[in-house]
């Protein structure tokens, strides 16, 4: 069963330079090039027909193609997901760590406030105590010297001058 020669391709055929028919013979293969010897078909009709074998093929190879890059796009497409998951994983346990070490950094802060404050509480008591012991040493001397210049005051002072 003979395929029928599509017009188009026979007027495209006729159209061709010497040299480019020569380069389209040249790529014959198959049953094709028995054919055209055999005289079963024309040169033109050989070239129509070579011509649209070769514009099937091309419009595969370029189907074929378009697959690959397709399949191609989506894998990068994929890789590329895949690493912006990591960068938001990455980004997510950083400011994780941020926050505890921020949240360690604040505890110690108070911790250290809280000693100062303790130390600082301690030295203010032990101050006070101190005062508080050296107001009850002048209070009790001047009780002793207030005791001491009454005694004085009635041993220096004559019987009888304070009554008339």
């Amino acid at each position: 069963m003979k395929k029928a020669i599509s017009p188009e391709y026979l007027e495209l055929a006729k159209k061709l330079k010497k040299e480019e028919a020569e380069k389209l013979l040249s790529r014959m293969t198959g049953k094709l090039p028995r054919r055209l010897a055999h005289d079963e078909l024309s040169r033109e009709e050989a070239l129509a027909i070579q011509l649209e074998l070769e514009e099937e093929r091309l419009n595969d190879w370029r189907s074929m193609m378009q697959k690959l890059k397709d399949e191609e796009a989506k894998k990068l497409a994929k890789e590329k997901a895949k690493a912006l998951e990591q960068v938001a994983k990455a980004k997510a346990k950083a400011a994780e760590r941020d926050a505890k070490v921020k949240a360690e950094a604040a505890k110690k802060e108070a911790k250290v406030k809280a000693e100062a404050a303790k130390k600082e509480a301690k030295v203010k008591a032990k101050a006070e105590s101190k005062a508080a012991k050296e107001n009850a040493k002048s209070a009790k001397l001047n009780e002793k010297a207030t005791k001491t210049v009454v005694e004085k005051a009635k041993s220096s002072s004559p019987k009888g001058a304070g009554t008339k």
